[in-house]
């Protein structure tokens, strides 16, 4: 009987001390939301190329690879003798593409006829000289090579172009936040976050597929080019 009243205590002195420490509520304040304006501004700076990357290429063809291979590199080597006639530098003639591959022909029955071997190989040329790009090209292709895939016009050293971009686009940015506020009547604040993006794409010159023989001077043109920065930045508002 001693032991149920000690028990029946201990159970009403369990219950008393979980009733004094039940559950405890917390009130959050809800933060005052912040206000923001978000602008995007643009910066763009035009240029004039100083510098072209060209892919020149040499295609022959024989009745057996390995004289197709050796036309090739007798060709190969003259139009690479005719690029470094021209100051290109060893390390601005890099070889993109060796290939060989059999051509089957075949008659009206489907009966094989003839197998013809095809040799490609393109090197990829970087012309430091814009002066010297059209009589370039005239000689290379007077040299051997018969494919010329592409021109691309772009700038050495952007450095000095990507900071003005950026700077003018943050200007413009600004402006904008700053006509905004403005005609809104608030108060422009600290920059929030900031961000930005470039863009400097190479300028192409599409070039079609050359002809063995040129008698003038193959006229190419750099033109301009364009650096564009966007910029997105989001102020706080007093």
């Amino acid at each position: 009987m001693r032991n149920k009243i000690l028990f029946l205590l201990a159970v009403l002195i369990l219950g008393a001390i979980l009733a004094a420490c039940g559950p405890s509520t917390v009130t959050l304040q809800p933060q005052p939301t912040q206000r923001t304006v978000t602008v995007t501004g643009t910066g763009m700076v035009t240029l004039t190329p100083d510098i072209a990357y060209i892919y020149i290429g040499v295609e022959t063809q024989n009745s057996t690879a390995a004289q197709a291979v050796a036309d090739n590199n007798t060709k190969a080597q003259a139009v690479i003798t005719a690029i470094k006639g021209f100051g290109v530098a060893d390390k601005d003639i890099k070889t993109t593409d060796f290939s060989i591959y059999p051509q089957q022909q075949y008659d009206p029955n489907g009966k094989l006829t003839a197998v013809t071997y095809r040799v490609d190989n393109t090197v990829y040329v970087t012309v430091r000289d814009l002066s010297k790009l059209g009589d370039l090209l005239d000689t290379v292709v007077q040299s051997g090579a018969n494919t010329i895939n592409s021109i691309q016009f772009d700038l050495a050293d952007k450095t000095q172009a990507l900071s003005q971009a950026r700077l003018a686009a943050v200007t413009n940015a600004r402006q904008q936040a700053d006509e905004l506020t403005s005609a809104a009547g608030v108060q422009l604040g600290q920059v929030l976050t900031i961000s930005y993006e470039d863009s400097t794409p190479p300028v192409a010159y599409p070039v079609a597929r050359l002809a063995a023989a040129a008698d003038n001077s193959v006229p190419v043109s750099a033109g301009s080019m364009q650096i564009t920065t966007t910029v997105t930045i989001v102020y706080a508002l007093q």
